[in-house]
């Protein structure tokens, strides 16, 4: 009797149920994974199983998602959210990855606009911009700058922000359009405030672009303002 291990001894039974509760259900989705493929998994779980491979040790992959999802909400808004806000969830390992992630993802979204002509691919362009655009915290402006084919040379950050202004300069954004040797070029920007409506300030600087451009026969063919899951077109709005 002396030997028996007294299970209502402080750390004895809740050791157990402590490790099948975290260990559980993290390998019967690594069994599901490993069965059927991501298909099967919802986002929360495939958030799980990613976090799984880079929390620090003790750390509850499940409950890291679940709390990435209540801060954020869809998986699109984690990925593009800025790294700092990322580790004050998870960590700053965690949130390295989860970046490293997001900036693989960009370059696959990427890669087709530098391969066909982006006036006819106007779906892919909206959805390189919403991971690239949609989950920022302040107004960040950016200019996708086209060869002769309307193929892409480049996207550049050119203005930083506040939740509802991002300054953009006309003439720097002429300046690297002539750098790039650029024939065409596509605005876009963020509300973070999740409505797409262009306000005057939008029309007043795109039409300031168009002026700087114009001269330098480089096309402006549209600027797109992303809010969340929506892009707004002033083009098919009919405001340039």
């Amino acid at each position: 009797m002396d030997d028996t291990l007294d299970l209502f001894a402080s750390g004895i039974a809740e050791a157990p149920a402590r490790a099948l509760g975290a260990a559980g259900p993290m390998a019967e989705l690594q069994e599901r994974f490993a069965a059927y493929g991501p298909a099967v998994l919802d986002e929360g779980d495939t958030l799980a199983l990613i976090l799984s491979r880079c929390l620090r040790q003790g750390r509850d992959p499940a409950g890291a998602a679940d709390a990435l999802m209540r801060r954020f909400g869809a998986l699109g808004r984690i990925f593009g959210a800025p790294e700092p806000e990322l580790a004050q969830v998870i960590g700053p390992d965690a949130a390295r990855e989860l970046a490293l992630l997001h900036g693989l993802l960009l370059r696959v979204l990427e890669h087709p606009l530098r391969q066909r002509t982006l006036l006819g691919s106007t779906e892919a362009v909206k959805t390189y911009l919403r991971a690239r655009l949609a989950a920022l915290p302040r107004e960040m402006f950016h200019v996708l700058f086209l060869d002769r084919k309307n193929q892409l040379i480049a996207d550049e950050r050119l203005g930083v922000g506040t939740v509802d202004h991002a300054p953009v300069y006309p003439r720097e954004v002429a300046r690297r359009a002539l750098e790039l040797s650029a024939s065409a070029i596509l605005l876009a920007h963020n509300h973070p405030t999740g409505d797409p409506t262009p306000s005057q300030a939008d029309i007043d600087m795109t039409q300031a672009v168009l002026g700087a451009v114009k001269v330098l026969r480089i096309a402006v063919h549209d600027h797109f303002i992303v809010a969340g899951d929506e892009v707004a077109s002033l083009r098919t709005l009919g405001l340039m």
